[in-house]
């Protein structure tokens, strides 16, 4: 089977193009860095370079293959609609149209479970449980995105969407950098009584679920599927296992989170009068994030898919901490 993975040169689409050419798959990818790429390059990849929010580059890369896993796309905690639109929305839509031109068989659309996240306390969410408005930019996009993909089964494609959550392993560049960064400057506080249960997803598991996605058949076909390690853990535990492997002090400061929001909200007000709206260090969706329950169902995956997740979270952690250690960049 020969597939194009979008979004390359990021975490998850590196990791997912390197499984597909260990299962034997002709793999094509695209990425903004050339030099993320090259790894792949050297296993066997083809690299066509380039921004998706091109359509012509879209229909190029479409050309010839059989699926897309489509892992491009914008995030963050911070940013402007438009911005998160051109990434999410605009960038899909391209795909999807160019999966329909050059008659592309399937479609497996990386999305997220933060569409579901309204600032409350959530165990064993469903993908039905979609709210009717959504918290942030991000989460807002990445549902239209999902709606496009979608929407182009009328039209003979085949899609499923899937939404992992807290995705972690060696490449992480997202949740663990940030966080032992914010510790070593001993910015990092736990916010609330530090016992809110998360799920996470080793990397691996993630690359089973995307594999099973291509071959899915029948009624597998044109859903959306929930993805993590099943097995929820408190947040804080974790943060703390990663700091000890790290050598960095451990989180021990507790900060209430009335307190933690409101110092959020001040943060980001400054940062919104600020010349070019830096990120602010502390905003409130992270503080709800980092404070609520925040858990999926996954019994759809395990259906459907038969999603299995075998590579436990701790495993993932340790192949994160080596992998940061030998990029010195701690």
């Amino acid at each position: 089977m020969k597939i194009l993975v979008t979004g390359a040169s990021g975490f998850i689409g590196g990791r997912f193009a390197r499984f597909a050419l260990e299962q034997g798959l002709d793999v094509r990818v695209n990425g903004r860095r050339a030099e993320s790429v090259e790894h792949l390059v050297r296993r066997g990849a083809e690299f066509i370079q380039g921004d998706l929010s091109d359509p012509q580059l879209a229909r190029d890369l479409c050309r010839d293959v059989e699926a897309v896993v489509h892992c491009a796309g914008a995030v963050g905690l911070w940013g402007r609609y438009q911005d998160f639109h051109l990434g999410n929305v605009q960038v899909t839509e391209n795909v999807v149209e160019a999966c329909l031109k050059q008659r592309v068989r399937r479609l497996v659309h990386l999305s997220s479970p933060s569409i579901y996240f309204d600032g409350r306390d959530h165990l064993g969410l469903t993908e039905e449980q979609v709210p009717k408005r959504f918290k942030h930019p991000y989460a807002a996009t990445k549902y239209l995105a999902e709606q496009k993909v979608f929407g182009a089964q009328e039209f003979g494609l085949e899609t499923l969407a899937l939404r992992p959550r807290f995705v972690t392993g060696a490449g992480d560049m997202s949740i663990f950098p940030r966080l032992l960064n914010m510790q070593r400057k001993g910015r990092l506080a736990i916010i609330g009584n530090g016992l809110n249960k998360v799920d996470f997803t080793s990397v691996q598991n993630l690359n089973e679920a995307l594999l099973s996605s291509l071959l899915a058949t029948g009624s597998a076909l044109g859903k959306a599927y929930n993805i993590s390690n099943g097995a929820p853990v408190p947040l804080w535990d974790v943060v703390n296992y990663v700091m000890r492997k790290m050598d960095v002090p451990q989180v021990t400061r507790y900060r209430s989170f009335g307190l933690a929001y409101t110092v959020a909200a001040l943060n980001e007000g400054v940062c919104k009068l600020w010349p070019g709206r830096p990120e602010p260090t502390l905003s409130r969706l992270g503080m709800q994030v980092m404070n609520k329950n925040f858990t999926l169902d996954i019994s759809r995956a395990r259906h459907y898919l038969d999603y299995d997740p075998k590579v436990s979270l701790w495993t993932a952690l340790d192949e994160f901490c080596g992998w940061w250690k030998a990029q010195d960049l701690y």
